[in-house]
């Protein structure tokens, strides 16, 4: 079992961890009922050992009907069966705890499944006030069931009833916008801090929390929503201080003065509606809106793109983060279970290099969708499954496919791949046996990258960034190192101080005060060591799926 070393708690080295996201049903199968499960991602646990990743975030495994994929929850307290029940998770705790690597849950805070208790008993006691109820119908409201004969709003889908924080604007026309500080709100604020301290007495040692932004309503700038959020991560910080809280909001410069450590770039959210994320990885393949605006991706292949954008945006977050006097972190994902994997359309996994380095290397935290590591694809044309269709265009199920393991070595845990959804059909498809067997593998760039990361300061969250170009090539220095990377498919120089070394590079070499990038290259230029030859090698543990063949199985951190 691989093992490492972790001092301090999430929140002390906020700045440097690497998160690695996981769609349980689709991880790794432990007991051969084709469902992903909290076993499987226990037995998997080496693999994000080994990676190097910090923490892992699981997207919702609670107790669910599973008509949105389990974020649609009917019971917050417990493990649903699918995933093996609550042992599973005592388990997964255990196995990661040895390992080093924090486990993350991730919290439905606006709403609850139709067929949750509290709902069930709302819809037959009219004093009960724990969701949004109108005596009326009215717009964006749906006739409930039970006794009361009323009708209740939604959050999301139809069966997912609004949990009531309260309205930030009152209207005497509308008797159900209670405010914030209402019975009804602060029980679910109350609900809230018990479930997530619950899950933190359990040993989860953070949250994701689904749809943020969500849960005050009519309310201009989020200010009562923030403020929510401030008193709940005040009232748990008390408890468990050192945990964590990312949001899902995707306005960072909001969400980490309200009190997240982090909140995510995202494909919306924020004034722009998520341009910043998009400008850099969509292509319009995948999990596209109808309504969003074509551009040219900073990481298409014509080298058209720019990241000018997510540059700007990124800036305004920093000062305002600066400005409240927070010490937390924008967040910038590879991928995730809404979203387009980097490798989608006529994107190719060996195009990938570059935007996985920029994850990596920019002053945010990194996210690592499972899969992305070995240039998994969003797969085209699957049928709608558990809630995963948004629109005729939006379509989530390509991006949620089974992790593909491939032909490991037997081990003593018995591990299946996932039948969820059906597994990548393409013979070329990419799998961890076939890229642990390969030294100049986008696995292994990835391992190297987040070693990186997490060993050099230069590259923390915290330290200084300044940008020297944001096209084709992006080029940014983090102190003494340079970071320049090539989306195109064309050659592109890079003038340096001097000979650097090379400590992460691909396709790259330095020549004559020239960091010359082939095509879909990138590389990790330390300005500071001169005299080191850019192909110099520094030798990394062996994968821990493979131990037969330690001896003879080190890896190059440079792949020019």
């Amino acid at each position: 079992m691989a093992t490492q070393t972790r001092p301090g708690t999430l929140r002390d080295r906020l700045d440097r961890i690497v998160l690695y996201q996981v769609y349980p049903q689709s991880f790794a199968d432990a007991d051969g009922d084709g469902m992903g499960d909290l076993d499987g991602l226990a037995a998997r646990l080496d693999h994000l050992s080994w990676l190097g990743v910090d923490a892992v975030w699981i997207n919702p495994c609670f107790v669910s009907p599973m008509r949105d994929a389990g974020y649609d929850v009917a019971d917050f307290l417990h493990i649903d069966p699918r995933y093996g029940g609550d042992a599973a998770w005592d388990r997964l705790v255990a196995e990661a705890d040895a390992r080093g690597i924090a486990v993350l849950l991730d919290l439905v805070a606006g709403h609850t499944s139709d067929q949750h208790d509290w709902f069930r008993a709302s819809a037959d006691d009219p004093d009960d006030d724990r969701y949004v109820w109108s005596p009326v119908a009215a717009p964006g409201f749906v006739r409930g069931p039970g006794a009361r004969g009323q009708f209740y709003k939604p959050n999301f889908f139809e069966f997912q009833p609004a949990l009531n924080f309260g309205y930030a604007r009152p209207d005497p026309n509308e008797p159900w916008r209670q405010p914030v500080d209402a019975a009804g709100p602060r029980r679910n604020r109350d609900a809230l801090v018990e479930i997530i301290g619950h899950w933190y007495d359990r040993g989860a040692q953070g949250f994701r929390v689904d749809m943020a932004a969500s849960l005050v309503k009519d309310d201009p700038g989020h200010v009562e929503t923030g403020r929510l959020w401030a008193d709940v991560r005040a009232r748990l910080d008390a408890r468990h201080p050192g945990n964590i809280l990312i949001s899902e909001w995707g306005d960072p410069a909001r969400a980490v003065p309200a009190g997240f450590d982090v909140d995510f770039f995202l494909q919306f959210g924020g004034d722009d509606d998520g341009a910043p994320l998009k400008s850099l990885w969509n292509n319009g393949a995948g999990t596209v809106h109808e309504a969003w605006e074509p551009r040219i991706a900073w990481a298409d292949a014509s080298g058209e793109g720019d990241a000018d954008t997510f540059v700007a945006a990124w800036e305004h977050v920093r000062d305002a983060i600066a400005a409240a006097g927070s010490s937390g972190i924008p967040g910038l994902p590879t991928a995730n279970h809404d979203f387009t994997r980097l490798v989608a359309g006529d994107r190719t996994a060996d195009q990938v290099r570059p935007a996985l380095l920029l994850a990596l290397t920019w002053p945010a935290l990194p996210s690592i969708y499972y899969g992305d590591e070995i240039g998994m694809r969003y797969v085209p044309g699957l049928a709608s499954h558990e809630g995963s269709s948004l629109g005729p265009t939006y379509e989530r199920a390509g991006s949620r496919t089974p992790m593909a393991w491939g032909d490991l070595p037997a081990s003593a845990a018995v591990v299946h791949e996932s039948r969820y959804l059906p597994q990548d059909l393409d013979p070329l498809r990419p799998t961890v046996a076939d890229q642990l067997a390969d030294g100049d593998s986008l696995l292994r760039f990835v391992r190297a990258a987040v070693a990186l990361r997490r060993s050099d300061d230069r590259l923390a969250a915290g330290a200084p960034v300044e940008v020297l170009s944001t096209g084709a090539p992006f080029v940014f220095r983090r102190g003494s190192l340079l970071v320049a990377l090539n989306p195109s498919g064309a050659l592109r120089d890079v003038a340096i101080d001097g000979d650097g070394a090379i400590l992460l590079g691909h396709r790259a070499r330095v020549d004559a005060g020239v960091l010359r990038l082939d095509p879909f290259g990138c590389a990790v230029v330390d300005l500071a060591s001169l005299g080191v030859a850019p192909d110099s090698t520094r030798d990394l543990d062996p994968g821990p799926t493979d131990r037969d063949s330690a001896d003879r199985d080190s890896s190059e951190r440079n792949s020019a």
